[in-house]
């Protein structure tokens, strides 16, 4: 590895501990002789230049890491993700653990762990008019309130059908915890390269989650609706307007991202935590009845 000269420390303004332990991280690079510089994100998708830097570490939630990972990943930078949020199943270093995490990956002695994203690209009458990748998701749905979509949904030119439902979402593994698993999607460990195709609310109980291979293509097809609007989403941050007959192609992406400090240790841990799993029953060997 690199001997890091620059740090981004990228700090969630909605989290007020975010400002402080930014200053604490700030003074721990100098003291290493990095430089760095503090950018505040406001939860917002923003077009920003993040070249130029080694590390970028990241005070929030998975939010902030999903933004992070989009912007640092086609500039092999790393992402040093510390949780300030609800869940962690990106962000995995705790508040307590990032100095030494951060000695650690300093001194080259870090393992990073790497994991695949998706690149959604939207044909308009021929022409490209939107690309971007996803750690997470893209999620195709229909703008405002009980607005179906309907959508002609192909893998590899293998047509699926169509598809009429309130939306759909194609998951990478790393997404498979999110808005995939509340719509019925299954888990999937984010060490594995992936689609996950999950109807949400779909008319047709035939229309079930699926697992894709990453070598293929989806395609989905925006078809004649009685509402005409219909977005795109990548990540719930990045918004695009979609209009009958575009067409909106899904491939693995070139890039990967390459987080540190979230091995599957901190995946199942969180996934034990925050889904509550407990496993059989204990059964009571003592007390007064025993």
């Amino acid at each position: 590895m690199k001997k890091v000269k620059r740090a981004l420390i990228i700090a969630n303004t909605w989290k007020k501990e975010a400002a402080l332990l930014a200053q604490e991280i700030g003074v721990e690079l100098k003291a290493s002789g990095v430089e760095y510089e503090i950018f505040e994100y406001d939860g917002l998708s923003v077009s920003t230049d993040f070249t130029g830097f080694d590390v970028a570490i990241t005070l929030g939630g998975d939010g902030t890491v999903l933004f992070a990972a989009r912007y640092c990943t086609p500039r092999h930078i790393p992402v040093f993700p510390v949780n300030l949020g609800e869940f962690g199943f990106i962000a995995g270093i705790q508040p307590h653990q990032w100095k030494r995490y951060l000695k650690e990956f300093l001194e080259g002695r870090s393992v990073t762990n790497e994991r695949m994203l998706l690149e959604a690209r939207v044909e308009r009458s021929g022409t490209n008019v939107f690309v971007s990748n996803a750690l997470n998701d893209a999620v195709i749905s229909g703008s405002g309130i009980a607005k179906i979509v309907r959508l002609e949904v192909l893998f590899n030119g293998l047509s699926f059908g169509v598809y009429k439902a309130d939306g759909v979402i194609v998951a990478t593994p790393t997404g498979s915890t999110a808005y995939s698993a509340a719509s019925g999607g299954p888990i999937v460990d984010p060490d594995l390269s992936a689609f996950v195709l999950t109807p949400i609310c779909a008319f047709s109980l035939s229309n079930r989650p699926i697992v894709l291979p990453p070598t293929g293509t989806l395609r989905l097809k925006i078809l004649e609706m009685r509402h005409k609007d219909a977005i795109l989403t990548i990540d719930g941050q990045e918004v695009f307007h979609l209009l009958e007959g575009d067409v909106v192609y899904i491939d693995e992406s070139p890039h990967r991202v390459r987080l540190i400090g979230c091995d599957n240790d901190v995946f199942y841990t969180a996934l034990r935590s925050k889904l509550n799993w407990s496993g059989t029953p204990v059964p009571d060997c003592g007390g007064k009845d025993a």
